[in-house]
Parts: structure tokens; C-alpha cells; sequence
């Protein structure tokens, strides 16, 4: 370009150089304002978007994203709102499906703790390790009722979930039994093992084990997982076979020098027929001698074993006085026929065979009233030894022997009900007799039923079942996967074994006398607190308790008076916690008390945890 050119160009610029200038200036703030409105809208309408979707996820799934900003952005998150608006619905769904497979889990385990638990056996189901995983309430009240060492002094039992059945058991007698069970079953055979063991008490136990099998082992082979134990107290039934043996052995041995003395007099009777008559009336008194003990021997054989001198039909035990009132009732609804009680024992239990024997008594009512008219009958319970005599008394005129027989032979009947067994059938089932007698004083007859007196096996049993609300958890499958471990303190709480105790004494000072007045504990197995399975006893400190510590604990002088002392307690509070973590408030104060029992020499149990 020529100079000219170039001088005339650069005015032309210079002079417009301002004005360009400002021109590119707010064409730039033009383009950055537009690009901060579309940051706004897309990038930071995105980016609050992925929040509240990140919080909708995690901690409020009610909440929805704001429908704002571009109609693209507004689209997404109407999507994102559908989207949460579905997976709530999935996840309702889940939920309810859940909870209703929940609830039939739960149903049948209540089902399976109500079979379990009014089962007449005792029933116990453990892992390979011997650790108990399931119990029913007749097992808890036969160990209990078995157990003769401390634990029994604060109303525990040797059973209990998590515990090892080997403190009841002997251990290599089970582990014979699971042998003899692995090589049934690769065999083929009944997979079943019985054998019988005693306690640490002197009790006899039957047992019968039967395994509980995985889905499948190695080589398709069914694995055995664990088994279940039936067990049987057959003490009582061992001890009543030898009372048999002895009533057998002396009725038999004693019977022998009475025999042959009466025969020796009936020979002499017999061969001296013009015998003096002072001679043969003292071999009359030899005959009458002999007989006469026989038959005090016979009815003091009667009265100590009449428990055991009876069949075998299955007798229940049950209160004499229920017997007459369900009879009264009968015989007052088919008979119409007033009735009345005197001389009852109405603590008396009785074994029997409710129906059958409440069927005979109303049967010999509608004979009696068929036959004689009585204008009432009565009814009389009492007690001699093992027996129970129930009357039923009538006033009327005397019945011949024939007539009673025939009436004991007959089937019985009542109107248009009747039974194919007859009155002897229903005695002789419970190892009894029926007599007929009349009181002529009184002008009165009646009919007595000797009957065996029930002997509960165990006591207060009807109590236990009774105590405490709700089923009682006597089960936990989770404890399939249990291995036995050494307790690790560094584990965590849900995966150990732990008893949670505590202690009230009379003072703070263990060294300077103080004593403990009462332990209370519960176990927790697999994370659950087992409200059957607690400690808690009031001890005896055989000190006096200081005035000012009664207002703390609320225990007076009466309440431990009597109580078994800490030589006792201390054992049993040890057995009960063996083999868990022991967990208390301020457990250094409560150790120390246990290490300081002055008189007690059972260690205590050396893992503690406190809980502040």
C-alpha cells in the first residue's frame, strides 16, 4: 500500500478504534452472560439434579426432583421422578412379599415351638458340636427335675440354647452313637442309635438319637448335620421292676414255711380223723394262724407296691375330686338322680382312665336306679397308703353276691349309651379292685374302687409350664452354623456367648466384711436375650444387713433368711455361666465381691467385659 493509503487508513481506524472497541466489549459480555444463564440452567440444573436423586436414594426415598428449568432438563427430571415413583412401587412390593414370607416363617416357627413344646417326650436337637439348638418344655423340666448339683438351687437347669448336651450326656457315649449312625446310613439302613446313660446324679437315662441330614454331601451322600436326641428317665420304672422282684420274691419265699405248716395240719386233720378234740382244735388254730398272716402279708404287699402291681394300660394322673364331680354331672344330666360328697380329700391324685372310670360310675347308678330306686347317692374319697378308696353309697336293701358279679361282668350301659367293656375290664386296666360292703349301722351300702394314688414324676410341673408369659424359646437354627470357638474379646458382642449379671451386697467394702445378698443373670445366645434361661437368687450373708443399704436393694432380714449361703450360690452361678462372657455395670466391683466369697473356692470366670 502507498504511503497515502496507509496514512488515510490508519486515521480511518484510529477514528473508529473506540467505538470498535466498545462494540467487541459487549459482544464479550453478551456471550459470557448468555453462557452463565445456560451454565445455570443445564450444568448446574444437572448437577442439582444428581443431588437430590443421590438423596432420594439414600436417605429420603419420598423425595422428588423440582420439574424446573429447560423443557430438555424439565423432561429428565420428569423421568428421574417416574423412574423413583417405580422402584418405590418395586420396592413396596419387595417389602410386602418380605414381610409375608416373614410371617409364614414365623407361623410355622410358633407351629413347630407348640408341637415341640407339649410334647410327652423330652426332645433335644444339637449341632455336631454337641451344642443345643432346640429343646422342648418336658426336656427343660427333666434335666431340671435331673439335676441334683447347684445349679438347681437358683431354679436353673442343666438345658439351655448354646449349651453343650455333653454336661448331661456322656460325651463319647453320643459320639458312639453318632458312629453307629454314619455307618447305618452309608449302609442303608435306619439311620437310628439307642443307648442308655446316667447322669452325674445317679439317674438312669434311655436315649434314642436319629440324625438330621443336610441336602447333600460329598459324592451326592446325605450329610449329617446334626441329630436329635429323645430322652426317657427310666430310673422310676428300673426301681419299680425290683419292688416287683422283692413283692415277688417274698410273697413267694415267705409263703413257703405258711404252706407247709397248713399242710402238715390239714395232713394230721386228715389221718387222725378221732382226734382229741383239744389236739384238733389247735391244729384249727395253726390253719387259722398261718392263713391270717398270709393274708396281712398279701394286703401289706397290696398297700407298698400297688403302683407297680398293675397293667400296663396308660393311666393319667388326675384329681380324685374331678373324677366325682364329672360323674356328678353325668348322673345328674342322664339320670336325673341327686347327688351329694362327704369325707372328700380333695388334694388326692389318683392314676386313671378319666372316661372309662366316670362311664363305670354312671353305669352302676343307672343299675341302682333301675334295680333299687335309691332316693340319692353319695360319694366318698379318701386315702390308705398308695390307695384310694372312692365310695359310692346308696341306702337301700342288701344286694346278693350273684347280683354284683353279674353286674361286674356285664358290658356297661347307660340308657342307650353303651361300652364293650365291662365293670371288671375297667378295674383290672387300673390295676385295682371294686368291693361291696354295707354299713348296717347306717342302713347304707356303697361300692369302693381301689385305685393306685398318682405319684408325679416331677413336681410343681403344672406351675413351670404355667410361670412366665408368652411360649417360652426353646429354639434357635441359627446355631446349626455354631463352631465351637475360644472366646476372643476383640469379637464383637453379637457373635459371642455373653451372660449379663449383677450383684447387691450389703456394703461397698468386700474386704471389710461386706457379703453378696443376691446374683441375677441371663444368658444371650446369638444375639437374643433367653428370658427362660435366668439366675436369680437371694443369698444368705449370714451377717446382719447394714440399716442403710435396705432403702437401695429393697432386700430386708426376713427375705434372706433361710437362704442358701454363697458356698452354694457361687457354683451354681458359676455353672451357669460357664463358657460365656460375663458382662456387667461396673464389673471390677462386682468381680471383686465374686473373687472375695469367704468361703466360697470355685474360680470364677475369667472374661469380663464392662459395659459403662
Amino acid at each position: 500500500m502507498k504511503e497515502a493509503e496507509r496514512t488515510l487508513l490508519t486515521e480511518l481506524l484510529l477514528s473508529r478504534l473506540p467505538v470498535g472497541t466498545m462494540m467487541t466489549m459487549v459482544g464479550f459480555a453478551l456471550g459470557v452472560g448468555v453462557l452463565h444463564k445456560l451454565f445455570k440452567q443445564y450444568v448446574e440444573g444437572l448437577l442439582r439434579m444428581a443431588e437430590t436423586l443421590r438423596l432420594m436414594l439414600g436417605a429420603n426415598r419420598n423425595f422428588r426432583v423440582t420439574i424446573e428449568g429447560p423443557p430438555e432438563v424439565q423432561q429428565l427430571a420428569q423421568a428421574a421422578n417416574d423412574l423413583a415413583q417405580q422402584r418405590d412401587a418395586l420396592m413396596d412390593d419387595v417389602d410386602a412379599q418380605i414381610a409375608t414370607a416373614k410371617a409364614s416363617v414365623e407361623e410355622e416357627k410358633n407351629r413347630l415351638a407348640a408341637l415341640m413344646s407339649e410334647l410327652a417326650q423330652a426332645v433335644v436337637v444339637c449341632n455336631l458340636d454337641g451344642r443345643i439348638l432346640l429343646y422342648n418344655n418336658r426336656a427343660r423340666l427333666q434335666f431340671k427335675a435331673l439335676s441334683q448339683g447347684p445349679t438347681s438351687v437358683a431354679g436353673g437347669a442343666l438345658i439351655g440354647l448354646g449349651r453343650s448336651i455333653f454336661s448331661i450326656l456322656e460325651k463319647s457315649q453320643v459320639d458312639h452313637a453318632e458312629e453307629v449312625i454314619r455307618q447305618r446310613l452309608l449302609v442303608g439302613k435306619t439311620a437310628i442309635s439307642n443307648f442308655i446313660t446316667t447322669t452325674r446324679g445317679g439317674q438312669l437315662l434311655r436315649a434314642q438319637m436319629v440324625p438330621v441330614l443336610a441336602a447333600s454331601g460329598e459324592e451326592g451322600e446325605a450329610a449329617m448335620s446334626g441329630y436329635v436326641l429323645t430322652v426317657e428317665n427310666i430310673t422310676r420304672s428300673i426301681e419299680e421292676e425290683e419292688r416287683r422282684d422283692q413283692a415277688l420274691h417274698s410273697l413267694t419265699q415267705g409263703s413257703r414255711a405258711s404252706i407247709a405248716n397248713i399242710r402238715a395240719a390239714v395232713a394230721n386233720l386228715l389221718d387222725y380223723p378221732d382226734m382229741e378234740a383239744e389236739l384238733r382244735q389247735q391244729f384249727l388254730h395253726v390253719i387259722d394262724d398261718e392263713v391270717d398272716k398270709r393274708s396281712q402279708v398279701i394286703d401289706q404287699t397290696m398297700s407298698q407296691f400297688s403302683d407297680a402291681i398293675k397293667t400296663r394300660w396308660p393311666l393319667e394322673d388326675v384329681l380324685g375330686i374331678d373324677i366325682i364331680a364329672a360323674a356328678q354331672r353325668r348322673i345328674d344330666d342322664k339320670l336325673k338322680l341327686p347327688t351329694k360328697t362327704e369325707e372328700i380329700d380333695d388334694a388326692l391324685w389318683i392314676k386313671a382312665d378319666s372316661f372309662s372310670l366316670v362311664f363305670a360310675l354312671v353305669s352302676l347308678a343307672s343299675k341302682l336306679q333301675d334295680h333299687y330306686e335309691p332316693r340319692e347317692l353319695r360319694f366318698r374319697l379318701s386315702s390308705a397308703g398308695r390307695l384310694a378308696y372312692l365310695d359310692l353309697i346308696w341306702a337301700g336293701p342288701a344286694m346278693s353276691s350273684e347280683t354284683f358279679y353279674t353286674w361286674e361282668m356285664e358290658t356297661m350301659q347307660i340308657g342307650s349309651e353303651s361300652s364293650p367293656l365291662s365293670l371288671r375290664d375297667v378295674i383290672d386296666r387300673h390295676g385295682g379292685e371294686i368291693w361291696y360292703e354295707r354299713e348296717k349301722a347306717a342302713h347304707r351300702a356303697f361300692f369302693r374302687f381301689v385305685l393306685p394314688v398318682a405319684v408325679p414324676e416331677v413336681e410343681n410341673e403344672q406351675e413351670e409350664r404355667l410361670r412366665g408369659s408368652g411360649r417360652p424359646e426353646y429354639y434357635d437354627f441359627d446355631l446349626f452354623k455354631f463352631e465351637d470357638q475360644s472366646i476372643d474379646l476383640d469379637r464383637k458382642l453379637s457373635e459371642l456367648t455373653y451372660t449379663v449379671f449383677d450383684t447387691e451386697t450389703t456394703g461397698l467394702e468386700p474386704s471389710k466384711g461386706d457379703e453378696i445378698i443376691q446374683i441375677g443373670a441371663a444368658r444371650i445366645v446369638n444375639n437374643r436375650l433367653l428370658r427362660q434361661e435366668t439366675f436369680n437368687q437371694i443369698v444368705d450373708p449370714e451377717i446382719p444387713l447394714k440399716p442403710e443399704s435396705i432403702p437401695i436393694h429393697g432386700i430386708t432380714e426376713d427375705m434372706v433368711r433361710g437362704k442358701p449361703n454363697i458356698d452354694v450360690v457361687l457354683p451354681a452361678f458359676h455353672e451357669f455361666c460357664e463358657d460365656t462372657v460375663l458382662i456387667a455395670h461396673n464389673a471390677a466391683f462386682d468381680m471383686r465381691f465374686l473373687a472375695l466369697g469367704r468361703r466360697s473356692s470355685q474360680p470364677g470366670v475369667a472374661q469380663t467385659r464392662c459395659d459403662s
